[in-house]
């Protein structure tokens, strides 16, 4: 249902978009965002982006991540910047419909390390 890309080893300082695209089934989404889980901490809200366009970021990341979607291609990117040893994690894509189903990705690896 959620195909996630982007995910890989990254120098500190670097860069990473990550990609979320949803299958054509999950209708009338309201909002898409990113989760991440470090080892041994709970999994934890990273952006999120509604259909309007409003968004939420975790205070970790402000100011190096930016969500953004592409609403005909029912696909969420996260851009982040800056990267840092701890922004290592398991990031999940999230996507929530009008109905309130929610949909969670597979999961992609971040690594950020030299």
């Amino acid at each position: 249902q959620l195909v996630e890309s982007g995910g890989g080893l990254v120098q500190p300082g670097g860069s990473l978009r990550l990609s979320c695209a949803a299958s054509e089934n999950i209708r009338v989404i309201v909002a898409m965002g990113w989760y991440r889980q470090a080892p041994g901490k709970q999994r934890e809200l990273v952006a999120e982006i509604t259909s309007g366009g409003s968004t939420k970021y975790a205070d970790s990341v402000k100011g190096r991540s930016t969500i953004s979607r592409d609403n005909a291609k029912n696909t969420v990117y996260l851009q982040t910047n800056s990267l840092k040893p701890e922004d290592t994690a398991v990031y999940y894509c999230k996507v929530r419909t009008f109905m309130g189903r929610v949909y969670w990705g597979q999961g992609t690896q971040v690594t950020v390390s030299s």
